[in-house]
């Protein structure tokens, strides 16, 4: 099994900046990818940010150039930087870790955007 904490989200105006972390523990050999997904009221859930264990990276469309994510391998965090935020970034940000073709999700953090 594998327990994904998250934290970092709250409530920012539009064009600021927050940084999510999410902090993985239990059996975390083996995981391959670890990301982070969101999910809008009415929305289906979508990828935000995607790394590999061997650090390459890929986002969605609506946030590249504005965020950035990154791995701690130490620490077994995962982080993402989220920049120049918009109202349509508004969203519960759930952390993602796949291990042997398996999903573990974390609880979710909410992000709120005020325009």
């Amino acid at each position: 099994q594998v327990q994904l904490v998250e934290s970092g989200g709250g409530l920012v105006q539009t064009g600021g900046s927050l940084r999510l972390s999410c902090a993985a523990s239990g059996i975390i050999v083996g995981i391959n990818a670890m990301g982070w997904y969101r999910q809008a009221p009415g929305k289906q859930r979508e990828l935000v940010a995607g790394i590999t264990s061997g650090g390459s990276t890929n986002y969605g469309d609506s946030v590249k150039g504005r965020f950035t994510i990154s791995r701690d391998n130490v620490k077994n965090t995962v982080y993402l930087q989220m920049n120049t935020l918009k109202p349509e970034d508004t969203a519960v940000y759930y952390c993602n870790a796949v291990r042997r073709s398996y999903n573990y999700w974390g609880q979710g953090t909410q992000v709120t955007v005020s325009s």
